[in-house]
């Protein structure tokens, strides 16, 4: 057995252990009144039987910092990955690493603020399109869960919700193999030399904006809102600039243990690459791959929560989740992504349990990684089990 891995279940048993004595998941360090460390050791298992797939590997670890006072905050998270499955090209934790955000606030009153820095980009449901750990298509088409650089505002007044940010130029390169994709979130990226009809495209002055309403409705409750995105593609190859565009209408309804989330969007880019404008390259986790330049992104998840604890189970969600990307080229293959899963929290262990099925789906059933998202992979249906555990601190 590989050294690193007698290690991470050796990690994972202790931590179990300690999870029958304990019952609720560990909290970030309180080093000042105003500043929270913490982070996770994650690891994951990946079965699929198909492609004679069984591994229970390091995931990764990362570390975050909170400051928090009437009137300034900040928060940065920096991940590091590498050293075993699925990144086992490389030798050690580290080698492939990056910052998810770094960011400094202003409160100007407790229903207004202003972010600098790495942030999440607020377009449509948030913060994740979905109840899922493994996420959407949404993440993999650079909607869903993504990061640029700049200024963002945030305001609450009554029911309403206002986000708005402009970013200059898209999150930093972290560390790794990939000549573009070295992030944690998917965005336009420089195409490695493995993707056939890569392209090399570079986003900036990204304009995004996100107002949503709360209502209640009897029993039920919720938010509806819309998203807009639009940026400038800086081509490498030719010099010239494209743009890109995103539309999304969200809407969500809770009642009791039962949720419900549905959302719609539009993106659409138009690059001025030397070769085929029909594809543009993104990337993320250390690697490049490409998307549809124009497709409708639809997504709907159902979730139930189990209220109470159960022995040493807590917090048990069950869900599941379907994004279809609907590509605009007649002679693409569409992207869809189903999963049906179960999160819950083992003392100071949360874990997440999925059975993932996708078709042209890069990230699922080994299709084409570098071109499910466009002009599509092996076009039937592929699926496999993932789970993710962490002790979080």
């Amino acid at each position: 057995m590989h050294p690193q891995r007698t290690r991470l279940i050796s990690i994972f048993a202790t931590l179990s252990v300690l999870a029958l004595g304990l019952g609720q998941p560990a909290d970030a360090v309180e080093i000042t009144d105003n500043l929270d460390l913490g982070g996770a050791l994650r690891g994951r298992l990946d079965h699929d039987p198909d492609r004679d797939i069984s591994e229970f590997s390091f995931d990764t670890f990362f570390l975050t910092a909170d400051y928090h006072s009437d009137s300034w905050i900040a928060a940065a998270k920096y991940r590091f990955y590498g050293g075993d499955y699925p990144y086992d090209y490389t030798d050690r934790v580290g080698d492939i690493a990056f910052a998810e955000y770094a960011w400094v606030g202003y409160r100007f009153t407790p229903e207004q603020q202003l972010q600098v820095g790495q942030t999440a980009i607020p377009f449509g449901l948030s913060p994740y399109f979905g109840s899922t750990f493994f996420e959407t298509l949404g993440n993999v088409i650079g909607l869903e869960d993504t990061q640029d650089i700049g200024f963002k505002y945030l305001a609450r007044h009554g029911s309403w919700d206002l986000q708005a940010a402009y970013y200059p130029i898209p999150a930093e390169q972290g560390r790794g193999t990939s000549r573009g994709g070295r992030t944690y979130g998917t965005s336009v990226a420089s195409a490695d030399d493995y993707v056939v009809d890569g392209s090399d495209n570079h986003e900036q002055d990204i304009l995004v904006g996100r107002l949503a309403r709360t209502y209640q409705a009897g029993d039920w409750s919720g938010e509806a809102g819309v998203s807009l995105l639009a940026s400038t593609l800086d081509n490498q190859d030719t010099g010239r600039d494209g743009h890109r565009t995103a539309a999304a209408l969200h809407a969500t309804a809770q009642n009791g243990p039962w949720g419900f989330q549905v959302q719609a969007a539009r993106q659409q880019i138009t690059p001025e690459n030397p070769g085929d404008d029909r594809l543009v390259s993104f990337g993320s986790f250390d690697g490049t791959f490409n998307v549809a330049a124009k497709g409708n992104l639809y997504v709907a998840d159902l979730s139930y929560s189990l209220p109470g604890q159960y022995g040493w189970f807590s917090g048990v969600k069950l869900y599941a989740n379907y994004s279809l990307f609907d590509k605009d080229e007649s002679d693409f293959r569409d992207s869809q992504r189903f999963i049906a899963g179960s999160s819950f929290t083992l003392g100071p262990l949360w874990i997440a349990l999925e059975w993932l099925h996708g078709r042209n789906d890069p990230y699922i059933g080994g299709g084409s990684y570098t071109q499910s998202l466009g002009a599509g992979g092996t076009d039937h249906w592929e699926n496999q089990l993932y789970s993710n555990i962490g002790y979080y601190f």
